[in-house]
This record gives C-alpha cells, structure tokens and sequence, in this order.
C-alpha cells in the first residue's frame, strides 16, 4: 500500500472512531433538542447561501472542463430555488415525528415477562453518492432526527459544494456542544477513500449508495458492511385500453419530461394494442416536440409517421437519465406485467386505466418498491410521500423499501422486564 493510502486510511479510521463515539452523545437527545439543531442548520445556510453558491460554482466549472452532460450539470447545480428546497427540507423534518423509542408492540407472557418492541436508530450510516450535492443536506438531517451519525462520501464533482454545507452542519453542532463528528463528511476525492471506507465494517453499521447503476454495483461488491440499494430506475408506464388520453398524456409528458435525469423518471411506456393506433401517434408527436428521442417496437414504428428508431432489446432494460424513451405496444395487461417483470428494476410502475379489474391485477402482480395508479412515476420521492426528504430509494426486500425516511433509519430491539423470573 502506497503513502497515500495509507494517509487515507489511518485519517477514515481516526474519522470512523469519533463516529462510533459519538453515537452516545445522540442516544439520550430530546425530539426538542434535535428540532433546535436542524433550525441552526437551516440559520446557517441561508446566512451562508452565497458561499454555497460560490463552492458550487467551482464544482460546476470543473464539470463543464471535464465535458459533462447536461443532465450531469443539472444534478450537480445547486441554484437559490434548490437551497431553498433545502432549507425547506429542513424545517420538514423538524415538523416530522421523533421515530426513536417508540413501543411498536408490546405483551406479556404467561410468566410474567413483560415484552416490549422498541424503535431504536441503527448507530452510524455510511452514505456514499455522486454529483446531488443537496444529498449532503437530506441524509445528513435524516439521519440526526432519527438518532443516527453519518459519515457521507461524496463523489469527486460536488467535493467543494459538500465541503460547504458540511460547515453549516459544523457550525450548528458545535454552538450546542455536539461533536462535529455525528455528521461527517469524507474530505477525500480518491476513490480509494471509498474502497478504505466500506471495509470499516467495525465502525460503521449501514451503507446507502445513492448514484447510478455502476457506483451502487461497485458499493455492493466491495462493501463488508450491510448494503441498502437500488441499482438503477428501469420506470414504465402502462397505457390500458381503458386510459383516459388526456390524462395517460399528462402523466407520460410529466414523468419524462421534468427531470428526465432521475431514478423515477419514466424509460419505458407499454400501451396497449386496441388504443395503440389511436393514442401512439399523439403522445409520440407531444414527446417529440419536448425534444425527446424515441425508440420504438416495430408496431410502434408502423403505427406513427415520426422519423423514430428501432428499439433494441438492449433498450428495454436501460436507464436513460436522458430525453429517451423506449415504446411498446403490449396485447394485454398480463404482457405489459411480463414485460415489467422481465426488464424492470422493481423501482417505480405506473399504470393508467379507468378499468377496475385492471387496476387491481396491476397493484397486486407488478413487484415493485411503489406501484402508482394514474399518477406519474415522479411520486416516488421522501418529500411526495411526506417524509420531509429521503435517504435514498430502496429496492430490497428488506426492512425498508421504497422512499426511506425516518422510520426506516430506525430498526428495534426487544426490551424484555421480569422480577427474577428464570427459565426452566
């Protein structure tokens, strides 16, 4: 191992024992307290917003150098309408219940042994992500408010941007007497620095990858630390033959459209073949006037006069974070379910349909982490479901799936009381 590395690593290390440390300092922390400390926060950002926007300038400016796509740009910009989504976000998760200590259950045993199911937070969580510098501020939130330290490691891009809002979190900590170190960020740029950090597995209890597909398959196959993770946003939209075109359109138009760079974006749109002739060739002509390039079945192309190109198989299973978008027409609603179960990533199915029957057989046979029912895939979102901000979108079939928020930052543990009873 090189001098460099090593620096890395016994700096992670150093890093990683404080955190472990400071865990104590937030187990016995009053709902008041942690709401005082998040409200210094958002103080400090907006009193610091100027030196944000500076810091992030630097990070945009090296993007462009290095020749990054638009949609990269965006995701890295933090504009006064994002710091303020911000600060925002901070002031929703002080609005947002305490999850920690909460009996989930609680019951007695024939011999006495009163049982309690306690919400209790997970201890240090690992958030590893790439360009969203504004990832600094919900995780680092999320996991205060839910009893939990956090060491962040961003990716190399928002390195100054991050740096900024770690002060603010800094600053506040530190006016009332908290160890800067229950939420702290990776001052490293090298990727060694993430490799160091996942095999910190003494330290640290949770890893959350936020990123696209190669950053979160890399966290998974290096990680000696639990993983929580969605690979990649494989989103569909299924237009039933009973869906109504002005609204299929609305939602098609929104899920594409907005943000086109995000995991809840829609990829693929399925309709079915009875109202395909009638309905491809008007959401293909409003999709191509948003500028979105289109890749289509061959039914597709047969049924429209739009210039679009041939989808390949390889399509159907790609994220693009871009203006593209895959189209198929399905015979029936079992094969746009196939075709979801085949391509998908489990992340977020929409359907669009007046029909009941239909509606039904989709919420219970698509297996993913949110099926939305005419409504955009856009939903899929902590703040959309009331969560304040979100740590991240789970894919797993663990104890979180979906958006995860406060809840799903704590786990439980078991608090068992007696009077000195012993097993026979």
């Amino acid at each position: 191992m090189d001098n460099i590395n090593i620096d890395i690593q016994d700096s992670l290390t150093k890093m990683c024992v404080l955190a472990r440390k400071a865990v104590s300092s937030l187990a016995n922390l009053s709902n008041d307290k942690k709401n005082d400390l998040l409200m210094r926060v958002a103080g400090s950002i907006e009193k610091n917003r100027q030196n944000i926007r500076e810091a992030n300038n630097k990070d945009i400016e090296c993007a462009e150098k290095l020749g990054k796509n638009k949609a990269f740009i965006d995701r890295l910009t933090l504009n006064d309408k994002r710091i303020d989504g911000m600060i925002k976000g901070l002031k929703e998760v002080v609005n947002l219940s305490d999850p920690v200590g909460r009996t989930l259950k609680d019951w007695e045993r024939p011999n006495g042994l009163m049982i309690s199911k306690v919400s209790v937070p997970i201890g240090v969580v690992g958030i590893i992500f790439e360009s969203r510098p504004n990832v600094t501020c919900e995780a680092a939130s999320l996991c205060f408010k839910s009893g939990n330290v956090v060491i962040l490691k961003g990716g190399k891009e928002s390195f100054e941007s991050n740096l900024a809002i770690e002060r603010c979190f800094e600053e506040a900590l530190t006016s009332v007497g908290l160890p800067i170190n229950c939420v702290k960020l990776v001052p490293f740029r090298e990727r060694e620095a993430t490799s160091l950090l996942l095999k910190m597995d003494q330290f640290i209890d949770l890893i959350i990858p936020r990123g696209g597909e190669s950053l979160i398959r890399f966290v998974s196959m290096n990680s000696s630390i639990p993983v929580i993770k969605h690979y990649k946003g494989v989103c569909h939209i299924y237009v039933d033959a009973s869906a109504d075109f002005d609204v299929a359109k609305k939602i098609i138009l929104n899920a594409k459209i907005q943000r086109p760079a995000v995991c809840n974006a829609v990829e693929t749109l399925l309709v079915h073949k009875d109202v395909a002739r009638k309905f491809m060739p008007k959401i293909v002509k409003s999709l191509r006037n948003e500028d979105v390039t289109i890749r289509g079945c061959m039914k597709t192309l047969d049924m429209v006069d739009e210039e679009i190109s041939l989808a390949t198989d390889d399509d159907w299973y790609t994220e693009y974070l871009d203006l593209i978008i895959s189209i198929k027409v399905v015979d029936s609603i079992d094969d746009a379910i196939a075709h979801i179960t085949k391509y998908g990533s489990k992340h977020s199915d929409a359907i669009v349909s007046d029909d009941i029957a239909s509606l039904d057989k989709f919420q219970k046979e698509v297996d993913s982490s949110a099926v939305f029912v005419n409504c955009s895939t856009r939903f899929n979102d902590g703040g959309e479901f009331g969560f304040g901000a979100e740590i991240g979108i789970s894919t797993d079939k663990i104890h979180a799936r979906g958006p995860m928020g406060l809840e799903e930052l704590n786990i439980y543990k078991y608090i068992v009381k007696g009077s000195g009873q012993i097993r026979e």
